[in-house]
C-alpha cells in the first residue's frame, strides 16, 4: 500500500567504523547488505557525532539536542525519560513506534524507553549470547545471538503492526562493541592477514599530549577477552589489570621486551601462539583484533539483509526510509588505536547510508556537513511534523534530496566530557570541523573548577588541514602560515558554541591578543 507518510526503519550499530563498510571504499571487508542501502540511496561522507561515546550520542539522536542541554554528557549520566524525544512526537502523531536492542540510557522507571509502543532492550551493554533483555514486563533471558535476536524482535514488531498506520522502529545492535564476539558461523572469515594501517606506528609527535597518553593502543591496552584468548590464572605477572569505577574487568595481554617465554592460547581452538620478536607479537594483536571485529560486523550485515528482505517481501520498500548508521566511529588500528572518544576523524565520523526510493536518488553521495543531532529533526520533517523549539539540529531532508543551498550548515560541533576515564585516559576536549579544517581545544587545566575532573596538563590547541593531511598527523595550530586559518576556525568555534548555548573554557579575546602580540 502507499502511505501518505513514510515508514522509518533506523538501524544503528555500536562502534561501527565507516572504514569497515565496503561502500565507503577502504577495501577492508565486504558488507553487501549495508552497501545495498547506499547503492539504492545516498551515502553521507561527512556525518559527525556530537560526542564520540555511546550514551551521549544516543541521547542526541533521540532528542535532537546537544549533551549540555539533554544532560547526558558521559557514560554515567542517563536520560530523563520525562524529556520530550522524537519517538514521543511520532507516536502522538499516529506512528507505531518500537525500540529493540541496545538502549544504554539508563534503567528503571526514570530512564527506560519512553514514546515507544513496544520495546525490548539490553541492560547496560548487554551480552552477545543468550542476553537478558528488558521490556515493559521485566527482564528475561533470550536464547541466541544478540544480532539475530534484535533483528527478530524488529521483524516481529513489523509483523504485528497495524498496516493502515506508518511505523517508526529503532533496531539498535550491540555489535560490534568490545569485546568483539562473532557468532561461530563467521569463524572462517578473514583467514588471510589484513593490511596494517599506514599510521599504525604513529609516535604521536607534533600532537597534543592527549594522543600519546591515551590508553587505547592495540599493542598494550587490549585484554585477553578482546583478542579471543584464554586468560591465565594469576596477577600482574600475566597482564596489567584493567579496572573500571565498578571494579576489576580483566587483564591486558602483556607487551614484554622479551617475548621468548610468552605463550598465548586461542580460546576456541586451543592453538598455542609463540613469538620470535616483539614486533611479531604486536602485529599478532592487530590481526586478532581486526579479524574478530570484522567477523562480528558480518553478523550485523547479514541481519540488515534479513530486514531488507522482509520489507521487500511485504511490499514496504518504496514507502520506507531505511537508515544504517553507528553511534560513533571507531579506530581500526589507525594511530595504533582501537576505541573512539577523540575528535580525530576515524572516531568523529559516523557512517550514514539512507534509502527512500520516493525522494532520494539512487547512488547519491553527499559531502555536506551532517550531525547526529540532525537525525530527530529529519524524522519529523519526513513525517510532516513541525520541529519543536527545543531541538537544536536541522532537518537533513534538503541535503538528502539534493536541495541544500549555499547557506547549508558549515560546521559540526563535538564535545567530549569524560576527562581521564578509568579505561582509556582520554582527555576532555571540544572543537569544530568544517569541510576542510578541524580545530580542537584540549582544555585540561581548565577542568580545575568545582564539580569537574582535575586536570594537570596545560590547555592545548590542535588545527588540522583534513584535505592535505587526512590522517591528521601534523598539528598546525602554531604554524604561522596557518595563523589566519586558525583565527577563522576560532571564529567558527565561538559562533557555534554561542548558537548551541555551550559555555567555552577558552578565552578567545586573550588568545587573539596573544597571537597579535607574537606576530609583531
Amino acid at each position: 500500500m502507499t502511505t501518505t507518510r513514510p515508514n522509518i526503519v533506523f538501524i544503528m550499530a555500536d562502534d561501527h567504523a565507516a572504514n569497515a563498510i565496503s561502500c565507503y571504499g577502504s577495501g577492508l571487508n565486504a558488507t553487501p547488505h549495508i552497501d545495498r542501502l547506499a547503492h539504492e540511496g545516498m551515502r553521507l561522507d561527512h556525518c559527525y557525532v556530537t560526542n564520540s561515546i555511546c550514551t551521549p550520542s544516543r541521547a542526541s539522536i533521540l532528542t535532537g539536542t546537544y549533551n549540555h542541554v539533554n544532560g547526558v554528557t558521559t557514560l554515567a549520566t542517563h536520560l530523563d525519560n520525562r524529556l520530550p524525544n522524537v519517538a514521543r512526537h511520532l507516536r502522538a502523531s499516529g506512528y507505531q513506534t518500537g525500540m529493540f536492542g541496545k538502549w544504554h540510557l539508563g534503567e528503571g522507571k526514570e530512564h527506560e524507553p519512553s514514546g515507544f509502543d513496544a520495546w525490548s532492550v539490553l541492560p547496560g551493554q548487554g551480552d552477545y549470547f543468550d542476553p537478558v533483555m528488558i521490556d515493559a514486563e521485566g527482564p528475561k533471558v533470550e536464547p541466541g545471538y544478540a544480532s539475530d535476536i534484535i533483528t527478530d524482535k524488529t521483524i516481529d514488531f513489523l509483523e504485528a503492526r497495524d498496516p493502515d498506520r506508518p511505523f517508526f522502529v529503532m533496531c539498535h545492535h550491540k555489535a560490534p562493541h568490545r569485546p568483539f564476539v562473532p557468532h561461530p558461523r563467521y569463524r572462517d572469515l578473514y583467514v588471510e592477514d589484513l593490511p596494517v594501517p599506514d599510521t599504525y606506528d604513529d609516535d604521536y609527535s607534533n600532537r597534543a599530549s592527549a594522543a600519546e597518553l591515551a590508553k587505547m593502543r592495540i599493542r598494550r591496552d587490549m585484554t585477553y577477552e578482546d583478542l579471543g584468548l584464554i586468560q591465565p590464572e594469576g596477577g600482574d605477572e600475566i597482564g596489567e589489570a584493567q579496572r573500571s569505577e565498578n571494579g576489576f574487568v580483566g587483564r591486558k595481554v602483556p607487551d614484554p621486551e622479551d617475548v621468548s617465554g610468552l605463550v598465548l592460547i586461542d580460546k576456541d581452538t586451543g592453538e598455542n601462539f609463540t613469538f620470535a620478536t616483539r614486533r611479531e607479537l604486536d602485529l599478532f594483536k592487530y590481526q586478532r583484533y581486526i579479524k574478530r571485529y570484522l567477523r562480528t560486523i558480518a553478523g550485523i550485515d547479514d541481519n540488515v539483509g534479513r530486514l531488507l528482505d522482509y520489507l521487500d517481501a511485504n511490499g514496504l520498500s518504496q514507502d520506507t526510509i531505511v537508515i544504517y548508521t553507528s553511534d560513533q566511529g571507531f579506530f581500526l588500528g589507525e594511530h595504533g588505536w582501537f576505541d573512539k572518544r577523540f575528535m580525530y576523524e576515524e572516531s568523529l565520523q559516523m557512517p550514514f547510508v539512507i534509502r527512500y526510493p520516493r525522494a532520494i536518488k539512487a547512488g547519491a553521495i553527499s559531502k555536506r556537513i551532517a550531525s547526529n543531532v540532525d537525525f530527530a529533526p529529519t524524522f519529523l520533517d519526513y513525517a510532516g511534523l513541525p520541529m519543536p523549539s527545543y531541538m537544536q539540529g536541522v532537518s537533513l531532508r534538503p541535503l538528502l534530496e539534493d536541495k541544500a543551498g549555499e547557506d547549508w550548515q558549515e560546521v559540526a560541533y563535538h564535545r567530549y566530557w569524560m576527562h581521564k576515564d578509568y579505561y582509556h585516559n582520554a582527555f576532555a576536549h571540544y572543537g569544530v570541523r568544517d569541510s576542510r579544517y578541524k580545530l580542537i581545544y584540549w582544555y585540561n587545566e581548565a577542568l580545575d573548577q568545582p564539580g569537574a575532573f582535575d586536570g594537570d596538563e596545560p590547555p592545548e590547541w590542535e588545527l588540522f588541514d583534513c584535505l592535505e593531511d587526512p590522517s591528521e598527523m601534523f598539528n598546525l595550530s602554531n604554524d604561522p602560515a596557518y595563523r589566519e586559518v586558525f583565527l577563522a576556525m576560532l571564529t567558527k568555534l565561538d559562533a557555534k558554541m554561542a548558537e548551541v548555548g555551550d559555555v567555552p573554557e577558552h578565552d578567545s579575546a586573550a588568545l587573539r591578543a596573544g597571537l597579535e602580540a607574537s606576530s609583531r
